[in-house]
């Protein structure tokens, strides 16, 4: 397990033979074993009678010399979270130096828009006419206005299989993507926030072998750690637990709201954690601001 990012997968049960285990598993109160092993690494795996039931395991390992353990994914990091930047930031960043006399002539925004009409895909094409159609001449998005742009978008796109999302996962996915505070978004911001659902979705299916479009609580681990997300055993369940069915199941509109959760969350601490020691300090106001919009 050292150096491994995910759970020990079904072929490592099939294929590795068990060192020690109990002589008979049934059901019962208190099971109590004992092994002598030889030196060497072990993962140790307490287990229930039945699946997704909670228990208590004590472990005491006698040595010799002395021995070292850990627990299984104890570490909470994100490997790619990073500030939304997009090209209009950049341009009023750079309006802003220029009005200091930093930078020389400015340059004409005409030309800049026709530049961007020209270089846009035929999906982005897509995105325009249908952002055109809903929004208006703002350009701009709210939560019941990208539900529908979102229904109308997933509809050309048969391998993703869902009628769209729900309106309470649109307003998470505004709150992640709305960098200039409006409660909108542009199209821009969608266009970012599109690139990123598609990234997600090729990950959900790499799990939804059976094409259910949900995913197991237990898969749901993984699919996490592939984008970059590392949580320990506490938050895995508290993820089960907010967003699985009562079978412990996910569907593709919770997973993709538990997604946006998370890039949030983990985004926002990041603003706040200057010099990256792990730790921030938030007043209630602050609290408040970051919890009640996301």
């Amino acid at each position: 397990m050292l150096g491994q990012t995910q759970h020990l997968q079904k072929d490592f049960f099939l294929y590795t033979a068990s060192k020690a285990k109990c002589k008979t598993y049934i059901n019962l109160r208190e099971v109590t074993e004992r092994f002598r092993l030889p030196p060497g690494e072990y993962v140790i795996i307490p287990t229930t009678f039945e699946p997704h039931q909670e228990g208590e395991f004590i472990l005491r390992v006698f040595s010799e010399k002395q021995s070292t353990s850990e627990e299984a994914e104890n570490t909470i990091e994100s490997d790619h979270t990073q500030p939304i930047v997009f090209v209009s930031d950049r341009a009023r960043a750079n309006k802003e130096i220029e009005h200091d006399g930093i930078r020389g002539e400015k340059k004409k925004k005409p030309k800049q828009k026709l530049l961007q009409h020209e270089e846009e895909t035929e999906e982005e094409k897509q995105f325009r006419a249908i952002y055109q159609q809903i929004s208006g001449e703002d350009m701009q998005i709210c939560a019941n206005e990208l539900k529908m742009v979102m229904k109308n978008v997933l509809s050309k796109h048969n391998e993703i299989k869902t009628e769209g999302f729900s309106l309470e996962t649109c307003r998470s996915m505004i709150a992640l993507m709305d960098t200039d505070g409006t409660g909108k978004l542009n199209l821009q911001e969608f266009k970012h926030l599109w690139e990123k659902i598609k990234e997600w979705q090729l990950i959900f299916k790499r799990y939804d072998k059976d094409n259910s479009c949900s995913i197991s609580s237990f898969e749901m681990r993984n699919a996490v750690n592939d984008a970059g997300f590392h949580l320990n055993k506490q938050l895995y369940d508290i993820i089960a637990m907010r967003y699985a069915d009562e079978h412990l199941n996910i569907d593709f509109d919770s997973y993709i709201c538990c997604f946006v959760r998370l890039e949030g969350m983990f985004r926002a601490f990041n603003a706040f954690d200057k010099d990256g020691d792990g730790i921030i300090k938030l007043n209630v106001l602050e609290w408040l601001q970051l919890t009640m919009y996301s």
